[in-house]
């Protein structure tokens, strides 16, 4: 069974190479140390045993959250893991006040997109050509929380 806690510095070089791993775009150790070190952010991960599973980023001004990545190992997708960390992450949100999520996902990217409208989220509007590696438009979703 896995286990979801609070990322740590200790866990900043296995996230980054999931990072590498799933994402064209990836983000480095370093900019991944940032965003932990940032007031603003909510990071956590994902363990099965000692074996990093995945991870969720959100960032976070006044009542609303947007989350900038989420990524579960393929091997372990369609178990629970991406749900379990948005529950969790949906309790800290409601603990600091944030009633709303925020999020944009790949016009390609079906199956995350089929994922967030499963919990709820609903399409807000499109951003022309926002992604790159390839090019391609990004959906923007949004969900109310804590009501």
């Amino acid at each position: 069974m896995f286990e979801i806690h609070k990322m740590r510095k200790e866990d900043i070089e296995e996230v980054a190479a999931l990072e590498k791993a799933i994402f064209p775009d990836a983000w480095s150790a370093a900019a991944l140390e940032e965003s932990l070190m940032q007031k603003q952010t909510m990071m956590l991960t994902a363990f099965d045993d000692k074996k990093l599973i995945g991870y969720l980023i959100l960032y976070y001004v006044l009542e609303e959250g947007e989350i900038a990545r989420v990524a579960v190992e393929p091997e372990y997708r369609r178990q629970g893991v991406g749900a379990r960390m948005l529950l969790e992450m949906e309790n800290l949100c409601e603990d600091k006040g944030i009633n709303k999520l925020l999020l944009d996902v790949r016009e390609s990217n079906q199956t995350a997109y089929s994922f967030y409208e499963d919990y709820g989220f609903v399409q807000d509007g499109i951003r022309k050509n926002y992604y790159t590696n390839p090019t391609e438009d990004a959906i923007l979703m949004s969900r109310e929380i804590g009501r």
